[in-house]
């Protein structure tokens, strides 16, 4: 495996992760099977906002410990928020997988399930804890495991949001049939962020993949500048968690990114 950075201690441990998942892998492939086909990203279109659930990260230390996920999903929910991102990984997020079975339980528009996957069986427990959408991260998923896992998600029912920060990453993303495409302005491998990454990338996706912005997004003026440079949707996760009123700020980001849609197109 290339170097990963900040990125390789993670993924070594969602290896040893996934060794305890695959005993029940048969059983989490029939259930996931037997799931009705997930909401596709048709919703984002038109300047959508991913509202992001978390209690901490490696970037941003200390979020909202006391996150009450259910509470603030349904604000986010009532706020317009088009999808919910739920960070489900305990030792750097301060997640779980039962937050995004309370989240499940608590909305009815899009669920996407962000962790590190390494393997397509954590593709089959997403949706089995009711993720519509799975995060597949082109720097971790190396040779042949991103189309392997693209294809699990099709098995699942599911739809992957397909995440690159340079030419290269975006180049094998399309080559494997992405149909949804992350520009993450953070460099996983440093935890640097440059929102300019966004639109040096973004003039090389073609028309019909659907395109989300991530990171480094603080403010409502920042959705602005994304969705008027070709998001269809923006991921924001830590100005969020650090607002005193989550819901008011992301509705202040949904007027944005309609408000500079209809302007961009």
């Amino acid at each position: 495996m290339s170097d990963l950075g900040a990125l390789g201690p993670i993924v070594e441990r969602k290896r040893h992760e996934v060794e305890t998942i695959n005993c029940g892998r048969g059983a989490i492939w029939a259930k996931a099977e037997l799931l009705p086909p997930a909401p596709g990203f048709e919703v984002l279109r038109g300047g959508g906002v991913i509202a992001e659930l978390k209690r901490r990260s490696p970037s941003g230390g200390s979020l909202r410990p006391d996150l009450d996920v259910a509470a603030v999903a349904a604000g986010y929910a009532g706020a317009g928020a088009a999808a919910i991102s739920v960070l489900t990984d305990g030792v750097d997020f301060g997640g779980s997988p039962a937050d995004l079975e309370a989240v499940r339980a608590t909305v009815s528009i899009p669920v996407l399930r962000k962790d590190f996957t390494v393997d397509p069986v954590q593709i089959a427990e997403s949706r089995v804890l009711g993720a519509d959408w799975v995060l597949l991260i082109v720097a971790v998923l190396e040779g042949g495991a991103l189309d392997e896992c693209l294809e699990a998600v099709r098995r699942a029912g599911a739809h992957a949001l397909v995440e690159v920060h340079d030419e290269a990453q975006l180049e094998r993303a399309l080559a494997a049939g992405a149909v949804c495409v992350g520009i993450n302005n953070r460099d996983l491998r440093t935890l640097r962020t440059d929102l300019d990454t966004f639109s040096r990338l973004r003039r090389l996706l073609p028309e019909p993949v659907v395109c989300v912005a991530e990171s480094g997004v603080r403010s409502a003026a920042d959705v602005s500048r994304l969705v008027a440079e070709g998001a269809d949707a923006v991921l924001v996760g830590e100005a969020l968690m650090r607002h005193q009123d989550p819901a008011t700020l992301c509705a202040e980001m949904v007027i944005a990114a309609a408000a500079a849609a209809g302007v961009a197109r």
